[in-house]
């Protein structure tokens, strides 16, 4: 929703050459990219090379803006299977622009796919991030809270306060749902708990590694940092909960890379109910900004309730 607003060639005008005097960047083209839920991304072509912009307006930018400095901190240790910051000419990491956090990044050629074989290069990379030390680093640390499902509870009765049509029909759906929304809640509430007393065995997590692989060729590579954290493995394998294989090449990974560690199950179970809220709460803050005149927030909403997210839920409750 926050990246769909069309731009103007007058925006466009403007932000070329803004790009152009804030990094030095003889510009020949500035093309639309792929958009993600809150970036608003350009390509950006010169002579000799090309590079990838992306634009925050959202809520989401202040997290955004902190993601330069750890990106910034893995590529000094090596890890090139991430794209490089190109840095303004005052040699800052990022900027604003109309009042958004403004980023440039090297230009990674290839296709965003995920299937078994991303997987595995996923998880090889996400390997080689865990061994960089985490010391220095300026972003949040997991504390194990039930935040998502308190935030969640509290814009549904924000909701009922705004009585419409489109909180009408939103407001049905939680209705419709209200019993595996407790049911879940109780669950977050209680593999925090159990999580909370180990802060043990926390490394720079990515968070969203497995939609944001880009395959050129041979190259495998992870993008799209905008919210890392330092946390324990389980934040970035949870997504994968109920594929034993996955499971199994993840710890080999972990070992490979000199981390004696193994996924533990209270953590992958507290991750799969607190992104089950976080992204509800995505949803109706989106909600919140824009509205939903047309429906579409209603519709998917619909759908994640009985969306790709079911799977691992269902599999940390029949298993922990």
């Amino acid at each position: 929703m926050y990246s769909n607003i069309k731009r103007s060639d007058e925006y466009k005008r403007r932000l070329l050459e803004f790009v152009q005097f804030e990094y030095g960047m003889e510009l020949s083209n500035i093309t639309s990219a792929k958009r993600g839920y809150y970036g608003e991304t350009w390509r950006l072509d010169t002579v000799s090379r090309n590079y990838f912009l992306k634009l925050d307006y959202s809520p989401h930018q202040v997290i955004y803006e902190r993601s330069f400095p750890v990106v910034e901190h893995l590529r000094n240790h090596g890890t090139e299977f991430i794209s490089r910051i190109v840095k303004t000419k005052e040699g800052e990491l990022s900027t604003r622009f109309d009042g958004a956090v403004l980023g440039v990044f090297d230009w990674i050629d290839g296709v965003n796919v995920q299937n078994e074989q991303t997987k595995i290069a996923e998880y090889s990379i996400l390997g080689k991030v865990y061994a960089v030390p985490v010391s220095g680093v300026p972003i949040r640390r997991e504390t194990f809270s039930s935040a998502s499902a308190d935030l969640f509870f509290s814009q549904w009765d924000r909701l009922k306060g705004t009585p419409n049509d489109s909180s009408k029909c939103i407001l049905s759906i939680f209705k419709k749902f209200h019993e595996r929304l407790t049911h879940r809640a109780e669950r977050l509430s209680i593999f925090a708990g159990y999580c909370k007393s180990d802060t043990s065995h926390f490394h720079i997590t990515h968070g969203d590694a497995g939609g944001n692989v880009i395959v050129n060729g041979g190259d495998f590579f992870l993008v799209d940092w905008d919210d890392p954290s330092i946390a324990p493995p389980e934040r970035d394998a949870w997504f994968c909960l109920y594929w034993d294989w996955a499971m199994t090449a993840f710890n080999e990974v972990l070992s490979t890379n000199g981390i004696s560690y193994t996924l533990r199950s209270e953590r992958l179970a507290y991750y799969c109910y607190h992104s089950f809220f976080f992204y509800l709460t995505e949803y109706m803050q989106t909600y919140f900004d824009f509205g939903d005149p047309n429906g579409e927030i209603a519709s998917e909403l619909l759908k994640y309730f009985d969306g790709w997210i079911e799977e691992e839920i269902r599999y940390a409750d029949s298993n922990y």
